[in-house]
């Protein structure tokens, strides 16, 4: 056990939170401590439905304050990184038996003017009949309202927001758990146990950033004074099947039941539909969708499509609970997504503040607040500064990628234009890092397939956290979804064994994965 390491703030979680709040407090000064005991964003950050959207339907709930703050922050990130995060236009069919045409009118001018919208297009009327939007639909639908969001590699996101917050001096430990938390003497004294071993941390304040395990977290400490707050885990599970319809353009459905799915474009040949919302009390680390959940998603689909989905159709599932602040409200979907900050100070005690709820859009305002809530216990000061400064990879130009990307063709001529995209779409910038000073696509070392080359798993194992296939396929990426059985498993052996002696390189291993995806 080696001597315990002093530090000024611990987090404890590694999703878009935890990495938020640690990006945050580094870049103000604060000596960081992040540990999350999986991989980064491995559980409910990498299981969204991908979108930097105010929230459409939450207008329905009043939640203003909400919608408004999540418009405002759509732009902001997609400035931020517009490598991984990008606009979409969004088709929602009127429904003649569901909201009136009237109450969506109002919710959409609402929704283009609550947030200052500067880069995105404003709402306008669609004639389905009459574009192409309509063609895949039942000729029953005959208008639409089509509006603007963004689209976010979500898990893609967490890394890169946690690699921001290692730059700027935060140290990152994966495949850690915190294992016991006390308070003594005016400081929090953890002990994280790892792969490499146990560690102790003294921490001036801790952030409870946990997620689903927010509540045990807190229930580990209730002994020493706290008060816990109620949690309410919703899950939530989408299906991925094969390319629906042609174009870029999403749809928003509504349903019977007052719920909503989206249908969005996903890595090119596929179209991922989502979300389901039900209470959950299972153990988050084993979440998965069940038949009910598969049938539900492709029923509410086939319900507007003219082509129906059937359950053999789906070729990919994943799952996620969401940890959300108990506000009593007895329906899944309308239990508040807005996020509360819990801060526990018992006479004057070392802090820790608690996250519950939020979403990926206001993940950057979250950590913002709880950063400056904390500061003046620690008797610091210093100025919000995130606003505005891109994330890793984030320094296109106006946030055209497009120019971007041709300019990295003129660069790499003997890429594979695919696999080119591909590259500059996960690590923007600094794609030119990741291919250094090759001449040839064989200069990148073996492709497992998809285009996964030897040199690209090197590299997210030594600046991504990456150790598992599972890390690298389904969160780095989603090449998973293109590779055969035999391929990932050559990606598995690859890790396991480590490269080729002449490479002078020696690989990670590979550690077991407590839920990855799945697929049937």
């Amino acid at each position: 056990m080696t001597a315990s390491e002093q530090t000024d703030l611990l987090v404890i979680g590694g999703g878009v939170n935890g990495t938020g709040i640690a990006r945050d407090a580094a870049g103000r000064g604060l000596k960081v401590v992040l540990c999350e005991r999986d991989d980064l964003g491995s559980a409910t950050s990498s299981a969204s439905t991908k979108l930097i959207h105010g929230g459409l339907r939450y207008l329905e709930y009043f939640e203003f304050r909400l919608v408004r703050e999540s418009l405002a922050e759509r732009e902001v990130m997609l400035r931020s990184a517009p490598h991984i995060i990008w606009p979409l236009r969004f088709i929602l069919p009127h429904h003649r038996e569901l909201r009136p045409a009237w109450l969506l009118r109002l919710g959409l001018f609402l929704y283009d003017h609550l947030g200052g919208r500067r880069l995105l297009p404003s709402t306008r009327m669609v004639k389905l009949r009459d574009e192409p939007q309509g063609i895949p639909l039942k000729p029953t639908f005959t208008k639409a309202f089509e509006y603007s969001d963004c689209w976010v590699e979500d898990s893609r996101l967490v890394v890169l927001v946690a690699k921001d917050a290692a730059e700027r001096g935060a140290k990152v430990l994966t495949r850690t758990a915190c294992t016991g938390l006390r308070r003594e003497c005016g400081l929090w004294h953890a002990t994280l146990s790892g792969a490499q071993g146990v560690r102790r941390v003294i921490a001036r304040a801790v952030v409870n950033a946990a997620g689903p395990w927010v509540a045990k977290i807190l229930s580990s400490i209730s002994k020493q004074g706290h008060t816990l707050r109620s949690v309410r885990l919703i899950k939530g599970s989408h299906i991925v099947v094969p390319k629906m319809y042609e174009g870029e353009h999403c749809y928003i459905f509504q349903n019977a039941d007052g719920r909503i799915i989206f249908a969005i474009p996903y890595e090119r040949d596929f179209t991922l539909i989502g979300t389901t919302e039900l209470a959950y009390d299972g153990d988050p680390s084993q979440v998965s969708i069940t038949e009910q959940e598969r049938d539900y998603l492709c029923a509410a689909a086939s319900e507007y499509f003219v082509r129906p989905i059937l359950a053999d159709q789906v070729k990919w599932t994943y799952s996620g609970v969401r940890p959300l602040y108990d506000d009593t409200l007895a329906s899944p979907s309308a239990v508040t997504r807005d996020y509360m900050l819990d801060l526990d100070q018992p006479n004057g005690q070392a802090p820790i503040l608690s996250v519950f709820g939020g979403k990926i859009t206001t993940y950057r305002k979250l950590a913002e607040r709880a950063v400056s809530t904390l500061l003046p216990l620690l008797g610091r000061k210093a100025p919000a500064w995130t606003r505005g400064v891109p994330l890793p990879g984030g320094e296109i130009a106006d946030a055209r990628f497009e120019e971007f990307l041709s300019d990295m063709v003129q660069s790499y001529p003997w890429a594979p234009v695919d696999h080119l995209r591909r590259l500059c779409r996960a690590y923007g910038t600094r794609v030119g890092r990741l291919i250094g000073g090759a001449k040839a696509w064989t200069e990148l070392g073996r492709d497992f397939g998809a285009g996964l080359t030897e040199t690209e798993i090197r590299y997210l194992q030594e600046h991504e956290w990456a150790e598992t296939a599972e890390d690298i396929l389904w969160r780095r990426s989603k090449l998973g979804l293109r590779m055969t059985e035999v391929e990932r498993t050559s990606v598995r052996d690859w890790l396991n064994k480590g490269p080729c002696e002449d490479s002078g390189r020696i690989s990670l291993g590979s550690a077991a994965v407590r839920h990855p995806p799945t697929a049937p």
